[in-house]
């Protein structure tokens, strides 16, 4: 067990994310775009290490020595039963338990019992065992996405891994990988509110994605791209960006509008939804609260801004709901209480909007006891404030860095686009410092996409929308937000995909597109 926790804490300090990969050998690994690996722990099985480079490879069939060696030997550690050494790499021997039809329960009760560690005849478990450990020692819960386990021993495996040292696919052995998928399942089971949140990918009725909706929850489009040529450069892919639906406080309190409102951001193709949170009683004053405000939940202005907050069951719904139709949500969290609630939450995601810029005192205190991802927009702010912000915040895994200017709206003389250019310089200078990971973005507050597409080729990883559901005259952001009741939300995803499609790549090549007239 010393040894695996070992592994499992080196291999867990490489990575920022909380995301960890099992890869297995059906030929759905042949689907996944590249990109579904990165910044992501990888453990193969067998020499699954062919279809891509691995941290830890499992496995205890004398037979995958000689593939791996022929591939190159491509993971960082080993864990297996067999006699094998690599000099440089590490590698763990543990004893192999065989699988019989008899002994399901035994395999289950080591499994959820997390005793006498072997390597298991279904490797996934021993995989599973690692990423359990792994999420110990980060503390957190870790997203598993178990890759290329078909369970389908006729369709063969990934052409990636076909090699001649795999043994042919004998009765028994094709019996044994369906009893591997009754496993799975009772792995499942027992996995429910434990710290993996195991995620298969596939097409049985216990998958929770195709490998498609992988590849979308990534913000890949894979595409049918025409044949490359002989002697020219293959495809290469588009930037990454993620678009975020606003929704601020536009569901005014009822689950139902918030529902539409997520269903219609996630139907147009958002990444993210975005809410708020703010502690009313702390955040306004007495008197502000008590000020007479015309709204349909009361006379005063507390009456309306009380209506306007989720409670902890209203982000428990849109958690569920998000993670039902394959989106992400975050908040804007306004101030320490709020903070404090979505700590107890374990919030995907925080963003300390521009609203909040010059609360120093409450930003150092998110500095300070906040090392996961943050989105921070910079609206009324200057070069001081950038500044600041790249002096106070450096214990975050990674900054969404949003430029916007927070009139609502903005002038188009006033979006000041070359900002996002700026601050891709920045991501660039701390990277070279070992800082933390700076994604810049933008924050549209003004009208259409044609700013959002601009910061895109300017180099954003994010970019932000208000939306709204109708027009409502007594509701803040109307004048920005686009509706969901009609396609410019859609229009607007649209133009920032269209935008990542001609920024393309920055390495200058022959394409299959182009050829000589003469």
């Amino acid at each position: 067990m010393d040894a695996i926790s070992n592994l499992a804490r080196d291999t867990a300090s490489r990575y920022s994310t909380d995301t960890i990969v099992i890869l297995g050998k059906g030929p759905s690994a042949d689907d996944v775009d590249s990109r579904v690996f990165t910044d992501s722990v990888v453990i193969g099985v067998n020499d699954a290490e062919r279809i891509h480079p691995t941290d830890v490879t499992i496995f205890h069939e004398e037979w995958v020595v000689d593939s791996l060696i022929d591939s190159g030997l491509h993971a960082e550690a080993y864990v297996t039963s067999v006699d094998f050494t690599v000099p440089g790499k590490t590698v763990v021997h543990l004893p192999f338990e065989p699988l019989s039809n008899d002994a399901e329960d035994m395999v289950m009760l080591r499994f959820q019992n997390r005793e006498d560690i072997a390597i298991e005849e279904a490797m996934f478990l021993t995989a599973l065992e690692l990423a359990r450990t792994i999420a110990d020692h980060r503390g957190r819960t870790q997203t598993v996405y178990m890759v290329g386990f078909d369970f389908t021993p006729e369709t063969g495996t990934s052409k990636k891994a076909t090699t001649e040292f795999r043994p042919d696919l004998s009765s028994t052995r094709s019996a044994g990988i369906q009893m591997q998928e009754f496993i799975l399942r009772n792995a499942l089971y027992a996995l429910q509110d434990s710290n993996l949140d195991v995620q298969q990918v596939g097409v049985r009725d216990f998958s929770a994605l195709t490998v498609e909706q992988l590849n979308q929850l990534h913000r890949i489009e894979v595409s049918e791209a025409a044949p490359v040529e002989a002697g020219t450069a293959e495809p290469t892919e588009m930037p990454v960006v993620e678009v975020t639906a606003e929704i601020t406080t536009n569901h005014f309190g009822d689950l139902g509008r918030l529902e539409k409102l997520v269903r219609a951001a996630h139907a147009a193709g958002a990444d993210w939804v975005k809410v708020q949170k703010r502690d009313i009683d702390t955040f306004y004053t007495p008197e502000q609260l008590a000020q007479p405000y015309k709204s349909p939940f009361g006379s005063t202005f507390g009456d309306y801004r009380r209506q306007l907050e989720l409670d902890a069951d209203g982000f428990s719904y849109l958690d569920e709901l998000t993670k039902e139709l394959g989106i992400k949500w975050f908040a804007s969290v306004l101030d320490k209480p709020s903070f404090e609630f979505m700590m107890e939450l374990d919030a995907p995601l925080i963003k300390l909007p521009s609203t909040i810029s010059e609360k120093r005192e409450y930003l150092e205190y998110v500095a300070q006891n906040y090392t996961g991802s943050l989105v921070i927009s910079t609206g009324m702010t200057d070069k001081a404030y950038e500044d600041w912000l790249l002096a106070t915040f450096t214990k975050q895994d990674t900054l969404y860095l949003l430029h916007c200017n927070s009139a609502y709206p903005t002038p188009d003389e006033h979006t000041n686009i070359g900002v996002v250019r700026h601050y891709a310089r920045l991501a660039a200078q701390q990277e070279a410092v070992g800082g933390p990971r700076i994604v810049p973005g933008y924050s549209s507050h003004d009208f259409g996409w044609m700013a959002s597409a601009l910061a895109v080729a300017a180099g954003a990883g994010m970019v932000e929308k208000h939306v709204k559901l109708g027009n409502t005259e007594w509701a803040h952001f109307d004048a920005v937000a686009v509706d969901l009741e009609t396609d410019a939300f859609v229009e607007y995803v649209d133009a920032v995909r269209k935008a990542q499609l001609h920024v393309g790549s920055s390495q200058k090549q022959i394409t299959a597109s182009e050829h000589h007239k003469y």
